[in-house]
């Protein structure tokens, strides 16, 4: 089992920035894939971001230049960095971790809200 903690949500205006981080514990692989997705309610929940221990990242389009997200191996823990934030970026945050054979072992966090006002 895995536990991830997310933390960082808030309020802010447009062009503002916050910054979510997601404490994974428990029994992480030493490979795995973290990502940060989001959803508003009535929609399917998409993907924002994802980074492998290694480092590489991915990024939807729509956030490509504005977000950024990191890990810390050591700390078991990802950021997701969010700048020139639109409230088309509210919704609710959730961290994910995928692990093990064909990375089909998945985990959800609880979510934190981000909230962008015009």
């Amino acid at each position: 089992q895995v536990q991830l903690v997310e933390s960082g949500g808030g309020l802010v205006q447009a062009g503002g920035s916050l910054r979510l981080s997601c404490a994974a514990s428990g029994s992480t692989a030493r490979f795995n894939v973290m990502g940060w997705y989001r959803q508003v309610p009535g929609n399917q929940r998409e993907l924002v971001a994802t980074v492998t221990t290694a480092g590489t990242t991915n990024y939807a389009d729509s956030v490509k230049g504005r977000f950024t997200m990191s890990r810390d191996n050591a700390k078991n823990t990802v950021y997701l960095q969010m700048n020139s934030l639109k409230p088309e970026d509210t919704a609710v945050y959730y961290c994910n971790i995928k692990q093990g054979y064909m990375l089909k072992t998945e985990y959800w966090g609880q979510g934190t809200q981000v909230t962008v006002s015009s």
